[in-house]
């Protein structure tokens, strides 16, 4: 997945808000880790606020 389609999808998500929407910005965050690694996820957690919105902090590792 690249990196803008990540962002296309996990503003989708932000949007929606809730629990079940939180999980599947996890399992973005922990494909876009596995191909781009860690900095393009704490890239993407600041750039859309995802702390904000689903509490996900920059630096966590993504563990599904």
């Amino acid at each position: 997945m690249t990196i803008d389609r990540a962002r296309e999808l996990l503003s989708i998500q932000t949007s929606l808000g809730g629990g079940y929407n939180r999980n599947s910005a996890m399992l973005i965050l922990a494909e876009i880790q596995t191909e781009h690694g860690q900095g393009a996820v704490d890239q993407l957690i600041r750039e859309l606020e995802l702390e904000r919105h689903f509490a996900i902090k920059a630096g966590e590792k993504i563990i599904i």
